[in-house]
């Protein structure tokens, strides 16, 4: 399989708003079950309300205090984090087939994208070969967790843009005892989540290799 990703083609973009968890992953998955051949490639933009989810490699030990918010085990990969208001968070159903890439080329264009986007604010942030994510100085501002199905993906990003950190120290996040977390807000003051996610979405199309985006 080729290694890089080909056929630009266009991208439906559909915004959730605020939703629970649960059913927005129930939904991911039926619709990857379900897509053909000819489906459209999807981005579904959401926040979710406070959760804890662990992915296929978690270990319980790294759920410290999660008190009152939900923990819901899930099929994605990776271990432990949390979603909550004030992430941006972006999921990717893609058939990678058709775009004649294998997974590790999707997560280097989605940590790419990231990459890019912060760059656009002014904060320098890299990848970390050994743990999937983007982080500045050390400290995690966004996960990655993907499945594939089939040649297709789905789940995919969160970005911390404007949030309580706090939930973070109920955790291990991603596994790492002690990793710290920290969101836009921290290093910029205030920021416009509307523009940090229509930036966002034309680094991933760019990076993708899609020819456009519209709306869902």
């Amino acid at each position: 399989m080729q290694d890089t990703l080909t056929s630009p083609e266009t991208l439906t973009v559909s915004y959730l708003g605020r939703k629970d968890y649960e059913p927005v992953w129930q939904a991911m998955k039926a619709f990857t079950e379900q897509r053909d051949d000819q489906t459209p490639d999807q981005l579904w933009v959401v926040e979710h309300n406070p959760v804890f989810t662990l992915g296929q490699a978690s270990k319980r030990e790294h759920l410290l205090c999660p008190g009152d918010i939900p923990v819901i085990p899930v099929d994605r990969g990776g271990q432990v984090t949390y979603h909550g208001p004030g992430q941006l968070v972006v999921y990717l159903l893609l058939d990678i087939r058709r775009k004649r890439c294998g997974p590790r080329t999707v997560v280097n264009a989605i940590e790419n994208s990231i990459i890019d986007l912060l760059a656009g604010f002014g904060i320098d942030a890299c990848n970390n070969p050994t743990a999937p994510g983007v982080y500045v100085n050390g400290a995690k501002i966004a996960s990655l967790g993907l499945r594939f199905r089939k040649m297709c993906s789905y789940h995919g990003l969160s970005l911390n843009v404007t949030m309580d950190l706090e939930p973070f120290r109920r955790i291990n996040p991603c596994g790492y005892p002690g990793l710290e977390v920290i969101d836009m807000a921290t290093l910029l003051g205030r920021v416009d989540t509307g523009e940090v996610c229509q930036r966002l979405l034309a680094c991933l199309c760019r990076a993708l290799n899609y020819q456009e985006s519209v709306n869902g």
